[in-house]
């Protein structure tokens, strides 16, 4: 029975990548924890750095630093973020196509775009496009980077934006909503914007600055580009976990429909070389 056996062969193989892709699971699952512990410690240090920089620009008016003045937009920096690997399901292609169509409207307005990557995934997506600059990239930095290890792009960056070689700075990753759900964002980090304060200050709010508050406020506006990419990094890596156990339980279960609708096939296969078998048997039996 040829058919029987290499149905059988095709159930085998099927169920040990169903084995594979249930590993994967549970492994991105314990990541993924891991990952949104870390992402959800960064946030009140993003949102708080970003707080104190707007009522240092508002108590101190007179004071403009290059990161806080609005230019003529002719050319824009990008910091993208992705993952290095792949088997996330539509993580990394949603964002570069969320990415495109930016690119795509800048490109009409006029506005030349440079770029620098990390993660393999965008490096190796980028660097073919010819409408953008690859100026940087930086990769394999595994699911529990340091801020020092993305420093030197941060670096390249903004030494571009004080030489007037970029006007903005943005920055591109996916924002973790849920397990279910992670979504492609483009934030500008450069010009900072402080005419809007999120909340109401109410009361007094000012600070005692050591040193002054200048000093003070230069130093957190590279701090606080620093904690908004490193904030990407970390949610982009608890995204990327999600979205690879959601993917790894859909291939699991996807392999255990196909497995089942084969086990139909190979029964009823067998099922009809043992009828064929009876009525040969049968009619022997009568032409004796």
């Amino acid at each position: 029975m040829a058919v029987g056996k290499e149905i059988r062969t095709k159930i085998a193989s099927i169920k040990n990548t169903q084995k594979i892709t249930r590993a994967m699971e549970m492994v991105a699952a314990s990541k993924m924890r891991k990952t949104k512990d870390r992402m959800q410690a960064t946030r009140p240090y993003s949102k708080q750095i970003g707080r104190i920089i707007k009522h240092l620009a508002h108590a101190n008016p007179e004071y403009k630093h290059s990161y806080l003045i609005k230019r003529d937009v002719k050319r824009i920096g990008m910091i993208i973020i992705s993952s290095d690997r792949g088997l996330c399901g539509g993580l990394n292609s949603n964002l570069f196509r969320r990415t495109l169509s930016q690119l795509a409207e800048w490109d009409k307005a006029g506005i030349e775009v440079e770029v620098s990557t990390i993660g393999t995934k965008a490096t190796v997506f980028f660097s073919t496009l010819k409408k953008v600059q690859l100026v940087g990239q930086i990769s394999k930095l595994g699911d529990t980077p340091h801020l020092h290890d993305i420093a030197g792009i941060i670096r390249l960056m903004l030494d571009e934006y004080e030489q007037g070689k970029i006007d903005e700075l943005h920055v591109v990753s996916n924002e973790f909503v849920n397990t279910m759900t992670q979504r492609p964002t483009i934030e500008k980090l450069l010009p900072v914007v402080t005419e809007e304060i999120e909340e109401k200050l109410g009361g007094h709010w000012d600070y005692i600055y050591e040193p002054d508050a200048k000093e003070v406020l230069d130093h957190l506006l590279t701090r606080y580009i620093e904690s908004k990419v490193y904030q990407g990094l970390v949610e982009n890596n608890a995204c990327e976990q999600a979205a690879r156990m959601i993917a790894m339980k859909s291939a699991s279960d996807n392999a255990g429909n196909l497995i089942g609708e084969l086990q139909l096939i190979y029964n009823k296969a067998r099922q009809a070389a043992i009828t064929q078998e009876i009525s040969e048997i049968v009619g022997g039996a009568a032409a004796v």
